[in-house]
């Protein structure tokens, strides 16, 4: 049987609008849409690079309470209302990526607040059932 588990940072967004930072089904792990927010503090930064690292501090967080890590990400989505902000990122999405090499799509496209400047989605697989 599939177990299924909700993981929740702590984002205002996800108590408002109802979803879950990620679920787990069985060995694989769906990474809901990810902003540049810090979600202890609820603040975000102006510049598109450091959202882009705080996304990825947010996506590595959930990943480790699911149980796996950036090695395991199979397809990555970007999100970006300005598409010249995504090649000021590429340094930072490679450190996490440029090994791993998932499958990636960047999208242009509006987002939830006009302070995002960048999204990330991410699907991996775990080793196993339980991690």
């Amino acid at each position: 049987m599939t177990r299924r588990r909700a993981i929740l940072s702590g984002s205002t967004f996800e108590e408002r609008i109802g979803y879950a930072r990620a679920v787990v089904d069985g060995d694989r792990v769906h990474v809901s849409g990810t902003t540049g927010f810090d979600y202890a503090t609820m603040t975000i930064s102006d510049d598109v690079v450091e959202q882009a690292e705080q996304c990825l501090r947010n996506v590595a967080a959930a990943l480790a309470e699911a149980g796996c890590g950036f090695a395991d990400v199979v397809r990555v989505r970007y999100l970006l209302p300005d598409r010249e902000d995504f090649e000021p990122c590429w340094p930072v999405l490679r450190r996490c990526f440029g090994e791993v090499r998932p499958a990636a799509t960047m999208m242009v496209c509006g987002l939830a607040d006009p302070r995002m400047k960048i999204e990330i989605e991410v699907e991996a697989r775990r080793a196993g059932p339980e991690g």
